[in-house]
């Protein structure tokens, strides 16, 4: 007899810890000052606190199997022994670390963002040939855990199908034995039968352990999806649902609109579905009459707190439609910080609009309160959602020079070598400027003493590039928190939180500032050290400023205008903060924008509007610079194939992709890129060190797709997260490799 499904409950909750207690007892133990034993009582430690805060909010369902060491989606293929032959290990957490972070001599599987959020995810490696074989071993343990505490929990799981959308077909693998490529055609949702077999094995052994309900996410199936996608996902929920003994199962999705896969799920034997019903509708729930509708009302995705009324208005509305109804958030929490009320420095009037992860579960327990105080009542009318007016002030890019005219201009100006070696702007943030930002923070040094120690650190920077050989330099950004947080304590509109953190991948975590009101610019942001930058060398050093599409989808941003308009208001301050980098003398400026593929609608009926205005937007903030003014934009971790004609609209000068973590993947698609480019050939998310051997066979695979006169050579990513040595050593064979390839064109 299957358990009816709680009330109340969350799809997933935060697990770096309020103070980020994941992160350094991951980074202690990779660095060899801790033990695994320590690690693993770090993580107990903070899921007991998870569960028991958890419960201690009044929350009926709770989740396990939430905890990640790294990434959920590489759990997952732990959990199904998808494990490339080239990173096993005896040591199981070795053979984990390294798929996520490489190994001596071995790259690290590829890392790209999940759906349309700033978490990253690994990329399992799926074959014809790799063969699948269980591994319960963690969620089994979760589930004991909490039960030791008298908790039950509901595992959550990647479900099948979004495991093997996500996946890519096993690369050649050049002296790895065992890790045979793909055919042309093959695809991973070719194995979905052999990957369903070992879900329905595990599933066998969650209930033989006693466990009353799983959680499979299936967020994939709120982007457009194949007939044959739609038909696997028929065959993956009928053979799981017809399994004599299982739990009960929860299909959740999130970030949007099932659509077509809707009515596919509800002809399965599933018994719960979950809809995100802030970003998506309740358009097609009569179909899920008699099955569980898990209800997402209250917001993973923003800080915002909740409009009680309507999201009650929306829960009764599903319950006359659909039945059954459980009041949960519309995805995990992982993407919100732990708890606003730490944020002491925070505008009170503000602090009081915001909800943390803390906060919303309160949200869900109290309207799943209010719900159940309606049952027998007649469902209140309650007003329709007016769209938000879509008008702004329309800003027209007057268009720089043909790209011809602009490259001809800086050749003069800049006098680079063929091939010229650049990095992508930040250099490693050390302790002690950490330790001195902080101290700076809480008034325990003066501002004369720590710019003393930016400058000291910029100066550093530049005497390393020099003495390196690189061509076109940078600052290295020590004054800089982040690449957004930054530009956030410096413009109007935004507030910035000090515990605010959120995980990004692995132990990276960062704290999205809030954008709550227009956004100006009230003076030069990055003018100064830039200037003092270029004072200490001959040779160019770019501009390091952030995207207006960056900025705005790294932030948590207000509701109360049309995204567009936000970034606009960006758009603004970042020409502003280009045409003062030019009066400086600045002759190379980069703009990043990361996340232009991030915030990609979805769906595709949706994609071009938005890819219109975000190039429009970035076109809007660098069109004022002039023909000789070298613009660079970054892109990484992404999948920027995807939006490569948005890519070329942006019309900047160069533009650097990540590509040696991929293994170059990018550069079939990216054809003949009409402007210069700049494929990573160091991936800085990985502490290997790539030799110059290494380094020139990437170059001179780029030079296949683009001509010598076009190509730059950079890392993937910034230098923040590496160290000196690390960096010293890395950047050395760059310039090794790109200087023997510039002898052999010459």
């Amino acid at each position: 007899m299957t358990s009816s499904f709680p009330a109340s409950t969350v799809l997933g909750y935060p697990r770096i810890g309020p103070d980020r207690e994941l992160k350094r007892a991951l980074e202690s133990y990779w660095e060899g000052r801790s033990s695994r034993a320590d690690l693993e009582e770090t993580a107990r430690r903070l899921r007991e606190d998870t569960w028991r805060r958890l419960a201690a909010l009044g929350v009926e369902g709770l989740p396990s199997n939430t905890f990640s060491y790294y990434d959920q989606v590489l759990d997952t293929a732990v959990l199904l022994g998808a494990v490339p032959a080239r990173y096993r290990h005896d040591d199981d957490l070795t053979t984990y670390f390294a798929m996520a972070r490489g190994a001596e001599g071995i790259a690290p599987l590829r890392m790209t963002k999940w759906f349309d959020t700033n978490y990253h995810y690994i990329v399992p490696e799926i074959g014809p040939d790799m063969v699948f074989s269980l591994d319960a071993a963690k969620p089994l343990a979760e589930v004991r855990e909490a039960r030791a505490l008298g908790l039950e929990t509901r595992p959550v799981l990647v479900g099948p199908v979004t495991f093997l959308l996500l996946s890519q077909a096993a690369p050649d693998s050049p002296g790895s034995p065992g890790s045979p490529g793909s055919p042309d055609g093959f695809a991973p949702l070719d194995r979905l039968d052999d990957v369903v077999e070992v879900y329905a094995q595990l599933l066998a052994e969650l209930a033989a352990e006693g466990v009353g309900w799983v959680q499979l996410d299936e967020p994939a199936l709120v982007a457009d999806r194949t007939p044959a996608e739609l038909a696997a996902v028929e065959t993956a929920y009928g053979r799981l649902g017809r399994l004599e003994h299982r739990p009960a199962l929860l299909v959740a999705s999130c970030f949007g609109d099932l659509g077509d896969a809707l009515p596919v799920l509800a002809g399965t034997p599933v018994e719960a579905v979950g809809l995100d019903l802030v970003r998506g509708t309740a358009d097609g729930v009569d179909a899920l009459t008699g099955k569980t509708v898990v209800a997402g009302v209250v917001s993973g995705r923003d800080v915002w707190r909740t409009d009680r009324d309507r999201a009650l208005a929306t829960l009764l509305a599903v319950r006359e439609r659909a039945g059954r109804v459980v009041v949960s958030t519309s995805c995990s929490l992982l993407h919100v910080p732990y708890d606003a009320e730490r944020e002491t420095g925070l505008d009170p009037a503000l602090r009081e609009r915001l909800a943390f992860a803390e906060q919303k579960v309160a949200e869900v327990v109290e309207l799943a309160a209010l719900l159940a105080a309606t049952l027998g009542r007649h469902l209140p009318e309650h007003p329709v959602a007016q769209d938000r007016p879509q008008a702004f002030p329309v800003r027209t890019a007057e268009g720089r020079a043909p790209y011809a005219v602009r490259a001809a201009a800086q050749a003069e100006h800049l006098k680079l070598p063929l091939l010229p070696v650049t990095t992508i702007g930040s250099f490693p943030q050390t302790d002690e400027l950490r330790r001195a930002r902080a101290a700076l923070t809480a008034g325990e040094i003066g501002e004369a003493a720590y710019e003393s120690m930016v400058r000291a650190e910029i100066e550093q920077v530049i005497a390393l590039q020099e003495r390196l050989g690189l061509d076109v330099l940078v600052h290295g950004e020590p004054e800089r928190n982040d690449m957004v947080q930054y530009f956030a304590e410096h413009l109007d509109g935004f507030a910035v939180t000090r515990h605010g953190w959120v995980q990004s991948y692995g132990s990276r975590c960062t704290r999205p500032p809030i954008l709550h009101g227009d956004v100006r610019r009230p003076e030069p942001i990055t003018v100064r050290w830039a200037r003092y930058a270029q004072s200490l060398t001959s040779k160019p050093v770019k501009g390091m400023l952030t995207g207006p599409v960056t900025i705005v989808a790294w932030s948590f941003v207000r509701d109360d205008l049309p995204l567009r308009e936000v970034v606009f208001q960006v758009a603004d301050a970042v020409r502003e903060e280009v045409g003062d980098l030019e009066e400086a003398g600045i002759r190379v400026i980069q703009v990043d924008e990361p996340a232009l593929r991030e915030l990609v609608p979805l769906r595709r009926a949706e994609q071009a509007a938005y890819l219109e205005w975000a190039v429009a937007a970035y076109r809007w903030a660098t069109s004022g610079a002039s023909e000789h003014t070298q613009i660079h934009t970054h892109l990484c971790y992404s999948d920027a194939d995807q939006i490569l004609a948005a890519i070329d609209a942006l019309d900047a000068d160069v533009t650097s992709i990540e590509s040696a973590r991929s293994r170059g993947r990018l550069l079939g698609a990216v054809g003949a890129f009409p402007r210069g480019l700049g494929p990573g050939v160091y991936d800085i998310h990985s502490p290997r060190v790539p030799g110059a051997d290494e380094v020139e066979r990437l170059l001179a695979e780029a030079l296949r797709t683009v001509p010598a006169e076009r190509l730059w050579v950079n890392p993937d990513c910034g230098l923040k997260t590496r160290s000196y040595e690390q960096v010293e050593a890395a950047l050395a064979n760059v310039v090794e490799a790109a200087a023997r390839l510039r002898e052999r064109q010459a």
